[in-house]
């Protein structure tokens, strides 16, 4: 208090200790520092009458006063919101004025007002605000972006939490043993309701229009992308901005360089189509980074490593492959899927181009378009030939069946690309959910096998995964037979099974399909996806402590949660046993004759 001129503690115990009658010195206290209303003197002593104790008499004053400070300074923020200059000076003599009061808590409210509603706040203000805990949390998060500012680790304590959490809640998308169905999986939310949710409008919020933070945010995303590989960071980098587009935030979408193009690639993705102008509007932007500017293409790549884009670019390619089979017309003849592969070929290279800080775009294997996607097409037109061979009545079904054979291996140029090229491999990957989907049992069986060696460390790995165990479980049915088994647990699955994301996958497939499949196959497979004591973690030096604490894999905890998934599809197995060996004993009871009296 005496910072501000006002008589406090220290004068008081002064006063006490040199006075000859204590009595009379609390007495005079009370008189110079009451309020200075002649008017109020005489009514004291009535409070008195009535038990009002002259501490909350006075605190009750003081709130009121409060309050009525507090709503002066809002409009000195509004009146002079157009004279920035002197909504600074007023702002700052405030501040000046009531600083020394701010760990007073009913006093505190008023110099976090001044704060919040300043556009510059100076260091030594700054300084006493990151040291006090309790001060620090009482401060808004208007104020807290001052502090932020020039404290990256600090930002990334604060930041880190809702980044863990953002994963968290994707891979429990993914890793869901309860969903069944596609129409919950992954791809099921719209663009405009993911970055919606909580954790992105709260990202949102801290970063508010301030575009060192934003920056700052990036770093983040692109150092545990780099840590870990975990494409989800791409989807928060792409969401995060798309949010800050939504709220208008033009400080910061004004100097983002890939604005634009994401933009005009949520929207496709929105629309689940890619037209000639937009295409483009996309192709535009890829082309108009100059020399200089390549560092652009690390960002870029980094929005189109986003599952939701390799998704919706990988959809479109088999879409215009199908239309292409349909209209009996070349792949190199329509630009628009050369574009598509381009973007997928840069997304695809995202981590390899940021590990390496060498910002080229991978040039596009023309053997893409001359081999690969004609041995594509061709498996498309194999799989229309059978469907429309079971349509025909059974002798010219047989006449056609003989002419040529639609169920043998792929053409090698597809197996040699999917085993060399990512973007082949997506591809691949994406006519195999799309043959599952269909429920095409020959078209699995063909392709499936093939694609086991490429799919461990692909960037779509465990979202292709989880849509494929989706679509297989709606083919419960044939996993009676065992060359169907062979080829999804045998050819695919056990090639990828020493890695835990992959055994998560196969109990999911196991829970649902367990019924079917014989029980020596059965009892093979829970020993292959029985855990191991051992838990692999990764480090994340570089980052903020609790940053770095995001690029481990959570060993332990994955650990915990395997063990539990494994036992109880255990003892679901030994439930559904059990039941089927009372129903077999009980039919044979039924089926004894009497026993002669």
């Amino acid at each position: 208090m005496e910072e501000i001129g006002i008589p406090g503690r220290d004068y008081l115990k002064e006063a006490l200790t040199s006075c000859t009658d204590p009595l009379k010195a609390i007495e005079d206290f009370q008189v110079e520092n009451g309020i200075l209303l002649p008017s109020l003197r005489p009514m004291l002593p009535l409070l008195d009458l009535h038990g009002i104790k002259r501490l909350d008499f006075h605190n009750s004053v003081l709130e009121d006063l409060r309050d009525k400070l507090i709503s002066q300074i809002k409009r000195v923020n509004v009146t002079l919101k157009n004279d920035p200059k002197e909504k600074e000076k007023k702002l700052k003599e405030l501040l000046v004025k009531s600083f020394p009061v701010i760990k007073i808590k009913q006093l505190r409210p008023v110099v976090m007002c001044v704060l919040k509603n300043m556009s510059f706040i100076e260091d030594k203000y700054l300084r006493v605000l990151v040291r006090d805990k309790e001060l620090y949390n009482d401060c808004d998060i208007v104020v807290k972006r001052h502090l932020w500012r020039d404290n990256q680790s600090l930002f990334g304590d604060e930041v880190s939490p809702f980044l863990s959490r953002y994963i968290k809640d994707k891979e429990a998308i993914l890793y869901n043993h309860d969903s069944i169905s596609s129409d919950d999986g992954f791809f099921s939310s719209s663009p405009k309701g993911r970055r919606q949710r909580e954790v992105i409008q709260k990202l949102a919020e801290m970063i508010g229009n301030n575009v060192k933070l934003y920056d700052m945010t990036l770093q983040f995303l692109r150092t545990l992308f780099l840590r870990t590989r975990n494409v989800h960071y791409c989807t928060l980098r792409a969401e995060l901005l798309m949010a800050l587009h939504d709220l208008e935030v033009q400080d910061i979408i004004s100097v983002d360089p890939c604005h634009k193009f994401t933009w005009c690639l949520d929207a496709c993705i929105r629309e689940k189509n890619v037209d000639v102008k937009r295409s483009r509007e996309l192709q535009g932007f890829l082309d108009a980074i100059r020399h200089g500017q390549e560092q652009v293409l690390g960002d870029l790549s980094m929005t189109l490593c986003d599952p939701f884009a390799i998704n919706f670019l990988a959809s479109s390619a088999i879409k215009i492959i199908n239309h292409q089979v349909t209209n009996e017309a070349l792949p190199r003849e329509n630009a628009i899927l050369h574009l598509l592969l381009r973007m997928m070929g840069l997304g695809l290279s995202a981590w390899d181009m940021i590990d390496t800080q060498e910002f080229m775009e991978p040039k596009l294997n023309t053997g893409l378009i001359t081999q690969f996607v004609p041995s594509l097409m061709s498996l498309v037109v194999d799989d229309q030939i059978r469907s429309l061979n079971a349509k025909l009545p059974a002798d010219e079904h047989e006449s056609a069946i003989t002419i040529i054979d639609h169920t043998g291996p792929p053409p090698g140029s597809y197996r040699g690309f999917i085993e060399q090229n990512t973007v082949a491999t997506t591809l691949a990957m994406h006519y195999t959910i799309q043959v599952t989907k269909y429920k095409d049992k020959i078209a699995v069986k063909r392709v499936l096998g093939l694609l086991g060696p490429s799919v461990k460390n692909h960037p779509f790995e465990d979202v292709f995964l989880h849509s494929l165990i989706t679509y297989l479980i709606q083919m419960r049915d044939e996993f009676d037979a065992e060359d169907f088994c062979t080829v999804v647990f045998d050819e695919f699955f056990h090639p990828l099974i020493a890695h835990d994301n992959i055994v998560q996958h196969v109990l999911r497939l196991l829970k649902f399909v367990h019924t079917k499949i014989s029980p020596t196959r059965l009892e093979n497979l829970m020993k292959l996806t029985e855990p191991s004591a051992d838990a692999s973690t990764s480090s994340a030096s570089g980052l903020p402590s609790s940053m770095a604490m995001l690029g481990s894999s959570g060993g332990a905890s994955q650990m915990e949660n395997l063990n539990k998934l494994h036992s109880d599809l255990k003892d679901k197995i030994a439930a559904h046993q059990a039941s089927v060996a009372a129903a077999a004993a009980a039919a044979s009871t039924e089926d004894k004759p009497d026993s002669f009296l």
